[in-house]
């Protein structure tokens, strides 16, 4: 990176420049400025060091950024206006400059996600586990590094032990990474129980920094400030919560493969169900173990109920009543997703679907015509089932869901979305959205009231996400085998492949399909791409000028593919910004 004087110079005389002169590199929190600057180090800023946050005088404005490097010192350097205090450790920066390259993004919005929300001007000292190692041993799952296939049912926490089994002797910290915040506070405390010292959270930034033992945390935590590692594990490593939607779109996994290659440290990653560019992490082919423990799938196919029945078919019924018996305090969480448009069309004759004979995805009425959302083929409102003229919307929200579900069971309910407060209390019967899984920890019966959302999602791995649904459900209701309870899903495509593997536990069959499905559309590890939009993609799109990527331009912007990550990489760094709002999404 390039280092540029700002404007201006300092008058003689006006700072204490130490008796060894020395200068800086910044970079600044102006996102439009990707340059490094030089600044003169002063008497009152001597203890700055590279990573460390600082304020600076940027032409006439003061503004925050950090130290990357040293910079060449001349007696026209403007000072550092002030030290902020630590910020992300020096050896973090290699990572740092790699994510940047990866994502198309600027440095500073990783230097950013590796810093903490205040200022911290001393770190704690380090600390080193209490518990005898033979105890951790004894409950500790000792398997090799690389990706594990763990059953929803499963309990990660021996192989997270085992994980800090076989590190204990190594340098550095051992990241352990959950989907969710809820999920790392719950680890944490099973940890320190177990005598281990844990960092947990942007409120305890500085014992990461200072290198803790045992760091736990969600997707923010693959920027942990840990100085150096000394393994880490994923759990659940395919969830969509390790995927940041806004821009640098940066996934948690790839940043931990490439800080454990960087810093020499193991990585174990646990699936529920695999997608195609996870089963090729360190060279792999197929998970190291595969132990499938899944809960009881009970099918209600509503094309066989009553066209009259309510929200919930006679079979929900009947569960739902078996499990209000027991002595769950949250007998029945009843789950609606709403996934891409929201709407499906069902024959109100025979039940089927309005699908696409092309490639059998969800049919919606356009103009008076049916047809799917890449358009193959527009046809007349009819049943191709049974030719019935009769189609109907199934669609509704999670508040008529609540009402209709409340006034069929004659209980009150729950309910719970995104937007609901984490203290509310919850009543023996929850409906909601899939934050369900974030707020209920045990039930006897969850009920999927449309699953043909998830089958039938206008989206890759859509047949993935509906096995993971079913899986997370599974961590509500137990497994099979325990016998505690169950997970009903409502649809009209009993004969569904992925419901037929949720039953038997066994995925290999969908995986296999996946992996020939990423293959031959080049998706991730066999091709990548990025996905560009906002006013000015047009302009940015015609600054690349490199033959060795394909574009093709979609409804709301283009698409950037390349048969290698570095081709893609290379591509889009001879791109000009051309300012305005721009949206760059990486896979």
């Amino acid at each position: 990176m390039g280092a540029d004087s700002p404007s201006g110079v300092v008058a003689s005389g006006a700072v204490a420049i130490t008796s060894n002169p020395r200068a800086v590199r910044v970079v600044t929190e102006v996102a439009a400025v990707e340059k490094a600057f030089d600044y003169a180090v002063t008497e009152a800023t001597e203890m700055v060091g590279i990573g460390d946050r600082v304020r600076i005088n940027f032409h006439n404005r003061s503004v925050r950024g950090w130290v990357v490097d040293e910079g060449d010192f001349t007696p026209e350097l403007k000072p550092l206006a002030k030290w902020q205090g630590f910020g992300p450790p020096s050896t973090m920066l290699p990572l740092l400059h790699w994510a940047s390259r990866r994502w198309s993004a600027p440095l500073a919005r990783f230097l950013l996600a590796a810093s903490p929300t205040k200022q911290y001007k001393s770190l704690p000292a380090s600390r080193i586990d209490s518990t005898p190692s033979l105890e951790i041993e004894e409950h500790a799952l000792i398997v090799e590094p690389g990706l594990h296939l763990i059953g929803p049912c499963t309990d990660p926490l021996a192989l997270i032990l085992g994980a800090h089994w076989q590190t204990r002797n190594s340098d550095g910290s051992l990241l352990v990474l959950v989907p969710t915040e809820a999920w790392a506070i719950r680890l944490r405390g099973r940890l320190e129980q177990r005598g281990l010292n844990v960092a947990c959270g942007d409120g305890e930034w500085d014992r990461m920094r200072a290198g803790w033992p045992v760091i736990v945390g969600a997707r923010g935590t693959a920027f942990a400030p840990a100085p150096k590692i000394r393994g880490a594990v994923i759990v659940d490593c395919d969830d969509e919560a390790f995927r940041s939607e806004s821009s640098p779109t940066w996934d948690a996994l790839s940043v931990l493969e490439k800080r454990c290659e960087l810093d020499g440290a193991p990585l174990w990653a646990t699936s529920l169900v695999p997608v195609a560019s996870t089963l090729g992490m360190n060279g792999q082919s197929r998970p190291k173990s595969t132990p499938a423990t899944w809960p009881e799938v009970v099918v209600a196919d509503r094309r066989d109920g009553d066209p009259h029945e309510g929200v919930l078919s006679a079979l929900a019924l009947e569960a739902a009543d078996r499990a209000l018996e027991g002595t769950e305090p949250v007998a029945l969480c009843v789950v609606l997703q709403r996934l891409g448009a929201g709407r499906l069309l069902a024959c109100r004759n025979c039940g089927e679907l309005a699908r696409c004979s092309v490639c059998g995805g969800a049919e919606v009425e356009v103009d008076g015509k049916l047809s799917c959302g890449e358009r193959h083929e527009e046809r007349e409102n009819f049943c191709r089932n049974c030719g019935a003229t009769n189609l109907r919307a199934v669609r509704s929200g999670v508040t008529t869901l609540a009402r209709d579900v409340a006034a069929q069971l004659r209980q009150e309910v729950s309910e719970v979305t995104a937007a609901t407060d984490a203290a509310t209390s919850l009543k023996r019967v929850v409906v909601g959205t899939e934050a369900i899984w974030q707020r209920v920890r045990r039930a006897s019966l969850v009920i999927f009231v449309d699953f043909d959302q998830y089958l039938l999602a206008p989206r890759e791995n859509s047949r993935i996400a509906a096995l993971t649904a079913i899986a997370k459900a599974g961590r509500l209701v137990g497994s099979r085998v325990d016998g505690r309870g169950s997970v009903l899903v409502q649809t009209r495509r009993g004969e569904d492949l992925v419901l037929s593997a949720a039953n038997r536990g066994e995925l290999a069959e969908i995986v296999d399909d996946e992996v020939e499905t990423a293959e031959l559309l080049g998706l991730p590890p066999y091709g990548w791409r990025c996905e560009v939009s906002g006013e000015n993609s047009k302009k940015y799109i015609d600054s690349l000028g490199v033959e060795e990527v394909r574009i093709r331009e979609t409804n709301t912007g283009f698409i950037v593919t390349a048969s290698d990550l570095e081709t893609l990489s290379s591509a889009l760094s001879t791109a000009k910004h051309p300012g305005g709002r721009l949206r760059i999404a990486r896979n």
